[in-house]
């Protein structure tokens, strides 16, 4: 089963696209913009997934965390 949260690739002027379910939150430009859009999703700890990687998140494209232009 895919990941529930996904962190597209990394847009040209930088930051990624969050999805849920293929539901767009935002874009994250930090960890924290990511933990704030799952906080707001109803996960309440989000900010706990996204620092141990948690398979709940797919990171496409880049290298996790890295919210950089591509």
């Amino acid at each position: 089963m895919a990941a529930p949260i996904v962190v597209h690739r990394p847009s040209p002027s930088g930051g990624r696209r969050v999805t849920v379910r293929g539901e767009i939150l935002g874009v994250a430009y930090s960890d924290e913009d990511l933990s704030e859009f799952l906080r707001r999703a109803g996960l309440e700890h989000g900010e706990a997934a996204v620092a141990a990687d948690s398979d709940m998140i797919e990171w496409r494209g880049g290298r996790e965390h890295q919210y950089d232009a591509a």
